[in-house]
């Protein structure tokens, strides 16, 4: 071919899978003749919008990121002393390439099939173990959203624990961090929790309360001895939590040896970058007793078919999507990722390099400290670990522009204290800059010793995974072991239903770690920040646009605190206009897994709204509702599309019933991407919006999380977005620790947008709803849909229904899902949102090839069925009960099955490059009966670590 016919592929082309040749055999297979023709059918004229979108039009690659690395550029990268619960750290470049920046571990997805998610389960329980090494307490979580969240998830359990013999109030300690106070005096309003706030070691207060959070290291760097504190409290009968830091946890005392109950914080500082905010792994451990009350995923230890040990989420029926209104939280995306990153940070330097990182931060406060001492400036507190507060009359403004002039970041308390905090990255010439800035000199200095009633005492991280990988060879090897063990998008398609897991492009992905994006501190001062606020207000301005709503905000860091912030603007709307009695909210069966749990943290009343035989809402049941419920009515929480996988027809009408009532209408945007370019929210009736970043606009999983789910409104609701958590005047209160949530990995969806431009936007969502019928007209000869809307089409995801099957044969969803490990995929949704059912979406970004080889391992497993109902198979000793098979299985001396290997590992339609679970199924039950949340006990192994620790070190 000439050079100059070679064709050029524009990044849209790239993204979407099948190309014009594929698009129309699979129109020809659904019954059209054009993709316009299928979505004319599919989407309701009701709700259609044919404007194209007022977005830029589609940027190359190359000028994508050009614009991003000039806005990276014009964020100030300065030495970052600022604290507060942030800290500047080094990611190690084997983490950062092979795990950060992998495909194979940001590609994953949430791991509900444990099969083929081992290495992610083990991270997760690694990091499990670090965070209950290092607080002193038994059982931890696999990660929470943030440290201001985590503390209102702490209060939450401490609140459940009580049940209800306390009043229902909590103490909160005054050296809490200020983004923590405003999360948590938002959050309690609305739960109708009072708040106390209280020097805890002046006294407690002298009344009830159900729980006392105190800081520990404290917002001033002070650390204390609150063994008293702690006592007293569990005295009145109350629970404390410590909000603490994990890295000062390996020299100084830790919550659980101080008699806390529970322990939150963030992983921040273990190796994830700043990230202006976010994300960050937040974390929560607790005493024995209280982790049947843990918010959030939980990594247990259970067992194989053959009683070999494996990884599952543990006590999953305490989750939201489950439980519903009677969650104990809505935490859905979590920040698995970042967890990970933090776990083998910890894995990486062991528990003597972790020490010897702390040691070297608590000796720079110590010179800054001594520095400042000699010059007659006096310190607040002698007891610290990284932070220090000088006393500097009513010079604090000019010592911190001096400092800023010569690149560093110091923290203005108040118009005569300077806070300086030290980190990873302090050095010594960093302490002599900062103390110039004071017209200080370095002094003399000598190890700084910590008081023994304030020194850690007890051991950690003992487990030998924290003694082997210190090298860079033995780290690089055990994280490809790891994600060997998984199936993630880098090897084969993931047919989720709900949760949309599509490309996610390199392109996209290559911006977050740059330095002028990770490494800003996210209460940086405005000037230095100018390039990730000009890319906040193009982000907040297109997703208005693609939405149809007037206002965004970007401070939700996952879809569920999107749906929180969303219900919460609405509260305080109803509240402003004197209707504080609408606390009512209508959840649809056909709704989203998290609403009724969210509108339970918002102070609401969750009504269900029945579903009609077609999947749609039931407009009796909704009128009914209305009427019984007249003027409480606070808002409907309607899914558009619905989980059922289907436009509903009559959308506006609903809106239209709800708004004459009083009430407003929520619309869940988390299938958002079978509307971009064809529908807009806000114009068919919506109020507010949460948009979940990770599923319609490309950023990633991460095995479970990271996420963002922005919140849109209109004009009137505006005044009830979240407010900035350091501005006391805000009106209303933020739902994050940082002003701009998740802000590290919003270059993501900025690329996305900018490389598809408004045509690429729409073809997407086009492919989408095209590829959900192709699936959906093929195999429903084999699995019924259960669910269609006008024609039998459905939106961008469908709903297999194997009902009739497990009543006939008995083989259930969960042994096709099973199975379908064996063909080398992942299985689509299971019995969710309908039990007995696997709920199915291949997104646009599938191939016609990758299509068919779903479908054909759909239909092999569909023959394996008949053959058990024809008696060639017992149930229990069928491929389908047996699967999934392991390569150790297979290869041993004894076959007993009344089917061949081949049959069990290379069935009809698998592929040639051959995943190979790590394990058999996992007992489940076996697991939550008999829960065990981290490695094993040092006595397990101790035969293989020396009795001197330094003599494990590399």
């Amino acid at each position: 071919m000439p050079r100059n016919e070679i064709p050029v592929f524009t990044f849209p082309e790239r993204h979407i899978g099948p190309d014009d040749r594929e698009r129309l055999q699979m129109l020809q297979r659904v019954g059209f003749d054009s993709l316009g023709a299928l979505i004319d059918a599919a989407v309701p004229p009701v709700i259609r919008t044919h404007a194209l979108l007022s977005l830029p039009d589609a940027r190359s690659e190359s000028d994508a990121l050009a614009e991003l690395r000039r806005m990276a550029e014009s964020n100030h990268q300065h030495v970052q002393m600022i604290g507060l619960g942030y800290y500047d750290t080094i990611t190690p470049p084997v983490l950062r390439r092979n795990m950060l920046e992998s495909p194979a571990w940001y590609t994953s997805y949430t791991p509900y099939q444990p099969e083929i998610s081992q290495g992610r389960l083990e991270a997760l329980l690694t990091f499990q173990t670090v965070v209950a090494d290092l607080t002193g307490l038994p059982v931890a979580g696999a990660s929470l959203l943030d440290e201001a969240t985590a503390v209102v998830e702490a209060i939450l359990l401490m609140r459940r624990a009580s049940k209800g013999q306390r009043a229902d109030a909590v103490v909160l300690d005054t050296e809490c961090l200020p983004q923590t106070v405003a999360v948590v005096t938002g959050r309690a309003a609305a739960m109708g929790i009072e708040v106390i706030y209280a020097d805890i070691c002046a006294g407690l207060p002298d009344r009830d309360y159900f729980g006392v959070v105190i800081q520990n290291p404290g917002a001033s760097g002070v650390v204390r001895d609150i063994r008293a504190a702690c006592a007293a409290a569990q005295a009145r009968g109350a629970l404390v939590t410590v909000a603490t830091d994990l890295l000062a946890a390996t020299l100084f005392a830790p919550p659980g040896d101080l008699g806390a109950d529970v322990a939150v914080g963030s992983a921040q500082r273990f190796g994830v970058p700043l990230f202006f905010g976010g994300p960050h792994a937040g974390f929560i451990a607790v005493r024995e007793g209280l982790e049947r009350l843990l918010p959030g995923r939980l990594v247990g230890v259970s067992r194989d078919r053959d009683g070999a040990a494996a990884y599952r989420l543990a006590l999953q029926t305490r989750e939201q999507h489950i439980r519903r209104d009677k969650a104990t939280s809505n935490v859905c995306t979590a920040q698995a990722l970042l967890a990970n990153v933090a776990a083998m940070y910890a894995v990486y330097h062991g528990p003597d390099g972790l020490a010897a990182i702390a040691t070297r931060v608590h000796g720079h406060a110590a010179a800054i400290a001594a520095g400042l001492a000699a010059t007659g400036i006096g310190i607040v507190h002698a007891d610290y670990f990284d932070t220090i507060v000088a006393r500097v009359g009513h010079s604090a403004k000019k010592v911190v522009a001096r400092a800023a002039a010569d690149g560093i970041n110091l923290r203005r308390v108040d118009a005569a204290h300077v806070g300086i905090s030290c980190d990873e990255t302090t050095t010594a010439d960093i302490v002599a800059r900062v103390l110039r800035a004071f017209g200080a000199q370095p002094a003399p200095s000598s190890p700084a010793p910590i008081p023994a009633r304030l020194a850690r005492t007890s051991t950690f991280l003992l487990h030998k995974t924290f003694h082997q990988y210190h090298s860079e060879t033995s780290m690089l090897r055990y994280l490809r072991a790891l994600s060997d063990k998984d199936l993630a998008l880098d090897r084969t398609m993931i047919p989720l239903g709900s949760c949309t897991m599509k490309l996610n492009a390199a392109v996209e992905m290559e911006p977050i770690s740059w330095p002028g994006f990770a490494g800003i501190h996210p209460f940086a001062p405005p000037e230095q920040t100018r390039g990730y606020r000009e890319l906040i207000t193009d982000l907040q301005n297109w997703l208005a646009e693609i939405t149809g709503y007037d206002h965004v905000s970007l401070q939700p860091n996952a879809g569920s605190q999107g749906e929180l912030a969303g219900l919460l603007a609405i509260r305080g709307y109803h509240a402003s206009r004197g209707e504080p009695q609408r606390d009512i909210c209508l959840i649809p069966q056909s709704a989203h897994g998290t609403n009724a749990a969210s509108a339970v943290l918002a102070g609401m009343r969750v009504v269900v709204v029945a579903t009609a035989p077609s999947g749609s809402i039931d407009i009796g049941d909704l009128t009914a509702n209305l009427t019984a419920h007249a003027g409480r009515v606070a808002a409907i929480m309607v899914t558009y599309p619905s989980t059922h996988g289907v436009y509903e027809t009559d959308v506006r009408q609903i809106c239209d019933k709800v708004h004459r009532a009083g009430g407003q209408v929520y619309i869940d945007g988390a299938n958002l991407n079978a509307l971009v370019g064809l529908a807009r929210p806000g114009d068919f009736g919506g109020d507010v919006s949460h948009l979940n970043l990770h599923k319609t606009f490309c950023i990633p999983h991460g095995g479970g999380g990271p996420g963002v789910g922005p919140v849109a409104v209109r004009a009137h609701l505006a005044p009830f977005l979240p407010g900035d958590p350091l501005d006391g005047a805000a009106k209303s209160p933020p739902v994050s620790a940082a002003n701009h949530g998740s802000a590290g990995i919003l270059p993501i969806t900025w690329a996305y947008i900018a490389l598809m431009g408004p045509d690429g936007l729409r073809a997407a969502t086009e492919n989408a709803v095209l590829s959900a019928n192709y699936l959906a007209r093929q195999l429903d000869p084999y699995y019924p849909v259960l669910y269609t809307g006008p024609g039998g089409l459905v939106a961008h995801e469908c709903i297999l229904d194997l009902r009739a099957i497990t009543r006939a044969t008995g083989v259930t969803a969960e042994d096709v899902a099973k199975r379908l490990i064996d063909y080398g995929f992942h299985a689509p949704t299971l019995s969710f949102p309908v039990n007995g059912t696997l709920m199915v979406e291949p997104t646009e970004s599938e191939n016609l090839a990758e299509l068919d080889r779903f479908v054909d391992a759909m239909i092999a497993i569909s023959a394996e069925i008949d053959q058990i109902s024809s008696g060639r198979y017992e149930l229990e000793r069928s491929p389908l009960r047996q699967a999934p098979h392991t390569a150790e299985q297979v290869c041993a001396d004894q076959w007993e099955l009344p089917y061949s290997r081949r049959t069990a590992a290379y069935p009809s339609g698998a592929q040639g490059d051959k995943y190979w679970p790590p394990v058999r199924r996992i007992d489940g039950v076996y697991g939550d009966r008999n829960l065990a949340c981290s490695c094993p006990a040092p006595e397990d192994f101790a035969a293989d670590i020396p009795p001197n620790r330094d003599e494990v070190l590399v």
